[in-house]
Protein backbone atom coordinates (compact mmCIF):
# COMPACT_ATOMS: atom_id res chain seq x y z
CA UNK A 1 0.00 0.00 0.00
CA UNK A 2 1.35 3.32 -0.54
CA UNK A 3 1.58 6.21 1.06
CA UNK A 4 -0.92 7.93 0.23
CA UNK A 5 -3.43 4.86 0.04
CA UNK A 6 -2.89 4.74 3.70
CA UNK A 7 -3.76 8.38 3.88
CA UNK A 8 -7.09 7.96 1.80
CA UNK A 9 -8.01 4.65 4.20
CA UNK A 10 -7.01 6.90 7.36
CA UNK A 11 -9.51 9.76 5.69
CA UNK A 12 -12.13 7.29 5.21
CA UNK A 13 -12.06 5.17 8.42
CA UNK A 14 -11.96 8.66 10.32
CA UNK A 15 -15.37 9.90 8.21
CA UNK A 16 -16.62 6.08 9.29
CA UNK A 17 -16.23 7.22 12.95
CA UNK A 18 -17.10 10.84 13.46
CA UNK A 19 -19.67 10.71 10.66
CA UNK A 20 -20.26 14.28 10.21
CA UNK A 21 -23.96 15.38 9.24
CA UNK A 22 -25.56 12.13 10.94
CA UNK A 23 -29.01 12.58 12.43
CA UNK A 24 -31.71 14.35 10.57
CA UNK A 25 -32.13 17.55 11.20
CA UNK A 26 -35.16 19.94 10.76
CA UNK A 27 -34.73 22.68 8.22
CA UNK A 28 -34.45 26.57 9.18
CA UNK A 29 -37.46 28.15 8.56
CA UNK A 30 -37.67 29.46 5.25
CA UNK A 31 -35.54 27.44 4.09
CA UNK A 32 -35.56 25.12 0.79
CA UNK A 33 -35.11 21.57 1.90
CA UNK A 34 -35.27 18.37 -0.21
CA UNK A 35 -34.88 14.24 0.95
CA UNK A 36 -34.34 11.27 -0.79
CA UNK A 37 -34.38 7.83 0.70
CA UNK A 38 -31.78 5.13 -0.74
CA UNK A 39 -31.34 1.40 -0.27
CA UNK A 40 -28.42 -1.33 -2.00
CA UNK A 41 -30.01 -4.38 -2.11
CA UNK A 42 -26.60 -5.61 -2.85
CA UNK A 43 -25.30 -5.09 0.66
CA UNK A 44 -28.16 -3.83 2.63
CA UNK A 45 -27.13 -0.19 2.89
CA UNK A 46 -29.76 2.48 3.35
CA UNK A 47 -29.42 6.35 3.82
CA UNK A 48 -31.85 9.25 4.05
CA UNK A 49 -30.11 12.67 2.97
CA UNK A 50 -31.94 15.91 3.79
CA UNK A 51 -30.53 19.00 1.91
CA UNK A 52 -31.25 22.53 3.14
CA UNK A 53 -30.58 25.37 0.69
CA UNK A 54 -30.62 29.17 2.51
CA UNK A 55 -33.07 30.87 0.20
CA UNK A 56 -31.26 33.03 -2.47
CA UNK A 57 -31.37 36.89 -3.00
CA UNK A 58 -33.03 37.89 -6.72
CA UNK A 59 -30.87 36.41 -9.42
CA UNK A 60 -28.95 34.52 -7.27
CA UNK A 61 -28.56 30.70 -6.86
CA UNK A 62 -29.62 28.69 -3.58
CA UNK A 63 -26.81 27.81 -2.04
CA UNK A 64 -26.71 24.01 0.04
CA UNK A 65 -27.14 25.71 4.20
CA UNK A 66 -26.29 21.66 4.95
CA UNK A 67 -26.52 18.12 4.43
CA UNK A 68 -27.89 15.78 7.09
CA UNK A 69 -28.54 11.88 6.77
CA UNK A 70 -29.17 9.06 9.15
CA UNK A 71 -28.60 5.75 7.72
CA UNK A 72 -27.12 2.15 8.33
CA UNK A 73 -24.57 0.26 6.43
CA UNK A 74 -20.67 -0.29 5.70
CA UNK A 75 -17.79 1.99 6.53
CA UNK A 76 -17.25 2.97 2.90
CA UNK A 77 -21.03 4.27 2.55
CA UNK A 78 -21.06 6.39 6.08
CA UNK A 79 -17.97 8.03 5.38
CA UNK A 80 -18.97 9.39 1.98
CA UNK A 81 -22.00 10.40 3.53
CA UNK A 82 -19.92 11.50 6.38
CA UNK A 83 -17.52 13.91 3.35
CA UNK A 84 -20.53 14.91 1.53
CA UNK A 85 -22.04 16.58 4.67
CA UNK A 86 -19.19 18.12 5.04
CA UNK A 87 -18.08 19.22 1.61
CA UNK A 88 -21.26 20.28 0.52
CA UNK A 89 -22.13 23.64 2.61
CA UNK A 90 -21.49 26.51 0.84
CA UNK A 91 -21.76 25.18 -2.98
CA UNK A 92 -24.33 26.35 -4.78
CA UNK A 93 -27.07 23.85 -6.38
CA UNK A 94 -25.00 23.68 -9.50
CA UNK A 95 -21.95 23.26 -7.67
CA UNK A 96 -22.87 20.57 -5.63
CA UNK A 97 -24.04 18.98 -9.25
CA UNK A 98 -21.18 19.29 -10.29
CA UNK A 99 -19.69 18.08 -7.71
CA UNK A 100 -21.20 14.84 -7.45
CA UNK A 101 -20.84 14.39 -11.30
CA UNK A 102 -16.99 14.24 -10.94
CA UNK A 103 -17.49 12.33 -7.88
CA UNK A 104 -19.38 10.00 -9.87
CA UNK A 105 -16.73 9.68 -12.83
CA UNK A 106 -13.99 8.76 -10.24
CA UNK A 107 -15.88 6.07 -9.19
CA UNK A 108 -16.48 5.11 -12.32
CA UNK A 109 -12.88 4.91 -13.38
CA UNK A 110 -11.99 1.51 -11.94
CA UNK A 111 -8.76 2.91 -10.62
CA UNK A 112 -7.77 4.62 -13.61
CA UNK A 113 -8.64 8.46 -12.78
CA UNK A 114 -6.33 10.47 -10.45
CA UNK A 115 -8.50 12.36 -8.46
CA UNK A 116 -8.65 16.00 -8.09
CA UNK A 117 -7.88 16.73 -4.36
CA UNK A 118 -8.27 20.62 -4.84
CA UNK A 119 -12.55 20.27 -6.81
CA UNK A 120 -12.88 17.00 -4.28
CA UNK A 121 -11.52 17.26 -0.75
CA UNK A 122 -11.78 14.66 1.02
CA UNK A 123 -13.84 12.82 -1.29
CA UNK A 124 -10.36 11.89 -3.39
CA UNK A 125 -10.07 9.60 -1.17
CA UNK A 126 -12.55 7.23 -2.05
CA UNK A 127 -10.39 6.67 -5.48
CA UNK A 128 -9.40 3.25 -4.61
CA UNK A 129 -12.65 2.34 -4.15
CA UNK A 130 -13.47 2.69 -7.63
CA UNK A 131 -11.30 -0.57 -7.97
CA UNK A 132 -13.90 -2.15 -6.62
CA UNK A 133 -16.96 -2.45 -8.96
CA UNK A 134 -19.37 -4.05 -5.77
CA UNK A 135 -17.86 -1.03 -3.59
CA UNK A 136 -18.90 1.92 -5.63
CA UNK A 137 -22.75 1.65 -5.08
CA UNK A 138 -21.81 2.16 -1.24
CA UNK A 139 -19.72 5.02 -1.84
CA UNK A 140 -22.37 6.73 -4.16
CA UNK A 141 -25.56 5.57 -2.05
CA UNK A 142 -25.56 9.18 -0.26
CA UNK A 143 -24.47 11.04 -2.69
CA UNK A 144 -27.26 9.29 -5.07
CA UNK A 145 -29.46 10.29 -2.56
CA UNK A 146 -28.14 14.27 -2.27
CA UNK A 147 -28.40 14.67 -5.76
CA UNK A 148 -32.67 13.04 -5.40
CA UNK A 149 -32.91 15.61 -2.58
CA UNK A 150 -31.51 18.77 -4.75
CA UNK A 151 -34.07 17.72 -7.40
CA UNK A 152 -36.83 17.71 -4.80
CA UNK A 153 -35.68 21.13 -2.52
CA UNK A 154 -37.98 23.74 -3.04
Amino acid sequence: MSALDGLYQEVILDHAKRRSGEGLADPVPGHGAGESHQYNPTCGDEITVRVELAPAGPGAEPVVERVTWAGQGCSISMAAASVLAETAPGLTRRELLELIEQFRALLRSRGTAEPDEEVLGDAAAFAGVSRFVARVKCAMLGWVAAEEALARAA
